[in-house]
C-alpha cells in the first residue's frame, strides 16, 4: 500500500468528506494534517503531509458521490410534499396470526377519513405508523402480538417522487444527505415506487419540511 492508496481508504469509509473534497468546501492541508497519523499507522512508517495533500488533490472522486447539475433538475420536479402531525409508531415481531390482524385493523379503518396508517414488513418484524387516534384500536387489535417497540409523538413528510426516480441514481442520497447536513433524525422511511414518507419526531418535522422543500428549487 502506497500513500495514495491510504489517503484513498480513509476518505471513502466518510461519505460526507468525499463529497466536501469534491465540491472544493474542504481545507486540503488541514485535512492532511488530521489524516497524517491514520495513514502513517496504515503504512508503518513516517509521512510527509505534502505528500498526503498531493495525494488527495489528485484523488478522482467516486461516482457514487458526484451530486451532478441531472440530479439537481431532477429534484426541481418533486411533486407534492404533505406534512402530518400526531403519529406514533408501533413495532411487532412477526408471527403467523400478524397478517390477519392486519387484515382486520384495515377492515375496521376502510371507511374512516382524514387518518393515516401504514404497515411495513419485514424479515422479523412488522411496523405499523399510525394516526394517534388508532391507538386505541392497535392495542386492542394486536394485544395478543410481541410489541418490540412503541414511539409517539411524530409526525411525517410524505414526498410524491417524478416517475423516473427509479432510473435515476442518488435519489434518496440526495435528500437523506441533505437532513443528515441539518442534524436531523429519522425514525421510519415509508416508501413506494414514486412516493416517499420520513417519519419525525414532531419538533424535527418543522426543521425537515423547509429543507425538503428547498430541495424543489433548481440549481441549489
Amino acid at each position: 500500500m502506497n500513500v495514495a492508496q491510504a489517503v484513498d481508504r480513509l476518505i471513502s469509509q466518510s461519505p460526507f468528506l468525499e463529497e466536501a473534497i469534491t465540491d472544493n468546501i474542504i481545507n486540503v492541508s488541514s485535512l492532511a494534517r488530521k489524516l497524517k497519523p491514520e495513514v502513517e499507522k496504515l503504512l508503518k512508517k513516517p509521512v510527509q503531509e505534502g505528500a498526503i495533500v498531493m495525494a488527495i488533490n489528485r484523488r478522482t472522486p467516486d461516482y457514487y458521490f458526484k451530486i451532478s447539475k441531472g440530479i439537481k433538475t431532477f429534484m426541481s420536479k418533486l411533486g407534492d410534499i404533505i406534512v402530518r402531525s400526531d403519529l406514533s409508531d408501533h413495532s411487532f415481531k412477526n408471527s403467523p396470526t400478524l397478517t390477519a390482524r392486519q387484515r382486520k385493523m384495515m377492515d375496521e379503518i376502510g371507511t374512516e377519513r382524514n387518518v393515516f396508517c401504514t404497515f411495513s414488513q419485514g424479515v422479523y418484524e412488522t411496523t405499523i405508523v399510525a394516526s394517534n387516534s388508532l391507538d386505541t384500536a392497535i392495542e386492542r387489535i394486536f394485544a395478543d402480538e410481541k410489541k418490540l417497540s412503541q414511539k409517539s409523538g411524530l409526525g411525517s413528510v410524505t414526498i410524491r417522487l417524478p416517475e423516473d426516480n427509479t432510473e435515476i441514481s442518488g435519489v434518496y442520497y440526495y435528500i437523506l444527505k441533505n437532513l443528515a447536513w441539518a442534524g436531523i433524525n429519522i425514525c421510519e422511511i415509508i416508501s413506494t415506487t414514486n412516493e416517499v414518507s420520513l417519519v419525525f419526531t414532531e419538533e424535527d418535522v418543522h426543521r425537515a419540511f423547509p429543507i425538503l422543500l428547498n430541495l424543489k428549487k433548481p440549481n441549489i
